[in-house]
């Protein structure tokens, strides 16, 4: 098979070179997919790139030197044996656990001096004649930094006919003054707009705030409230963090898998799943991605990179070529930190 007909990003081999331009008007390959450090390999998710490693067909090449010099939490290779047990002291974090019995804390002030990154969690109890109904009963908010900027028990608008205590830990009492559903979401959502009206924010750069979390369309659902889709960081749908099917993973498993510690075990902690999917963004935020004038395949101004080219021109060009023109077609969070 011709090589010329090599997709230079993923390595896929085609029979015609117009099946190789039809595969790059869709595949989106560009820089900020991850890659195998070793035959440079861009793959769809951090799932794909560790199967490409480590998994039931990886490749050969890359798995030896995977095994001898490569970190199993970030992916990355290094040097050498004693550059990677250097940088594994940095790479597996520990557990962090205030204790599901925390009590309520409200350090939610309309300022910017608390960062411009925030995480939400929230934890659910039972309503419906099933009890299989989610309610909101508990939220917490943490800065960057980890600390607690508010946390509270929230009382449903419905009643609650399962508690849940084995997750959740909650008792009927903690619910029977607690602050109501609508009246916690209202405050959430203004600390978020950071004194900008929810209609007016349109862009990332302004005052508004960042919300990171898991799965975070159910928990503003749950709290009732909207806030803007691009200041939304949600790892359940962030495509580098998804499985190869393109279904979510759950939290459990990426903290374990890309931060190296076990969470949701017993009790469930809404603080702790606040940390993991904060620590799960920082480490996406802090790749170091080549910059680009317009980085997104869905900016105005590159929406056309294939289709204002013609079939023949598109077909007498390199792989490379094509690739050095492709764009992503999701956000990537490391232009948060541009």
């Amino acid at each position: 098979m011709d090589n010329r007909n090599k997709c230079a990003g993923c390595y896929r081999q085609f029979n015609k070179m117009e099946h190789l331009v039809e595969h790059m008007r869709i595949s989106y390959h560009s820089n900020h997919e991850p890659l195998c450090g070793i035959c440079h390999k861009h793959c769809r998710s951090f799932e794909s790139l560790r199967e490409h490693l480590i998994g039931p067909l990886p490749k050969a090449e890359c798995e030896r030197i995977f095994k001898d010099r490569g970190c199993d939490i970030c992916l990355n290779i290094f040097s050498s044996r004693h550059a990677l047990l250097h940088h594994r002291d940095k790479c597996h974090f520990s557990r962090r656990n205030n204790g599901y019995r925390m009590g309520i804390q409200d350090e939610l002030r309309m300022d910017n001096t608390r960062g411009k990154v925030v995480s939400l969690a929230c934890k659910m109890v039972g309503g419906g004649s099933d009890g299989s109904l989610d309610l909101c009963a508990r939220v917490c908010l943490i800065d960057e930094n980890e600390n607690i900027l508010f946390h509270t028990y929230v009382k449903p608008n419905l009643p609650v006919t399962n508690y849940r205590y084995d997750t959740t830990g909650i008792r009927p009492e903690y619910l029977r003054d607690a602050t109501p559903v609508r009246q916690v979401g209202r405050k959430i959502q203004d600390y978020l707009c950071n004194g900008e009206p929810i209609w007016q924010i349109r862009s990332r750069t302004g005052k508004a705030r960042i919300l990171v979390g898991h799965g975070l369309d159910h928990d503003l659902r749950c709290l009732e409230f909207e806030y803007p889709e691009f200041l939304i960081r949600d790892t359940a749908k962030y495509p580098p963090l998804m499985k190869t099917s393109k279904l979510s993973n759950s939290l459990k498993y990426l903290t374990k898998a890309y931060l190296g510690y076990d969470i949701q075990n017993g009790v469930q902690d809404p603080y702790e799943d606040c940390v993991a999917a904060m620590r799960l963004y920082k480490r996406m935020r802090a790749q170091d991605h080549r910059v680009e004038s317009y980085p997104l395949a869905s900016d105005q101004q590159n929406r056309n990179n294939f289709a204002s080219w013609r079939q023949a021109e598109l077909e007498r060009m390199s792989p490379e070529r094509m690739l050095d023109m492709s764009r992503s077609d999701y956000y990537c969070w490391c232009l948060d930190s541009k």
